[in-house]
């Protein structure tokens, strides 16, 4: 069951410590700082995620527009449902070579079976940095495999 927008999940502040932000978000550095339906926010570093010339990777602002938007996803789908990309594009619009970037994730639409998000990544200024767009489809969570021992 979702929640509707605006309204955070019991345990919602829970949910990054319980599930974990996974192996990429975490190699990069990325630290999530506000977690509901209505709002998901991370932050990530520049130092460590740079292209050759000293700017920020367009890919590393992706990572971090994936990670935001699809777990907010996951969120709103709620207990028993799992929500997986189907779609994202990135506009980059500013380099950032120093400090931190922010995104700041919110949705556009939320629905039983498509969950779309807006991700705005600005660096320490206040300036934006690059707009991202996720679709990700809900759908049931597979059912836990046994494990058989060896």
């Amino acid at each position: 069951m979702s929640a509707p927008v605006g309204t955070a999940l019991p345990g919602a502040e829970n949910w990054v410590a319980a599930n974990g932000s996974g192996e990429l978000a975490e190699a990069m550095g990325i630290e999530f700082t506000e977690f509901t339906v209505e709002r998901t926010v991370g932050r990530m570093p520049v130092r460590g995620n740079r292209q050759t010339v000293g700017f920020l990777h367009g890919g590393a602002y992706v990572v971090l527009g994936e990670s935001l938007g699809s777990m907010a996803a996951n969120l709103h789908a709620g207990p028993g449902r799992l929500a997986v990309g189907i779609d994202i594009n990135a506009t980059h619009t500013r380099s950032a070579t120093e400090g931190y970037v922010t995104g700041v994730c919110t949705p556009v639409h939320l629905g039983r079976t498509l969950a779309v998000h807006e991700i705005v990544v600005s660096d320490e200024q206040g300036r934006r940095c690059c707009t991202i767009r996720i679709t990700n489809l809900i759908k049931d969570a597979p059912e836990p495999q046994s494990v058989r021992p060896a």
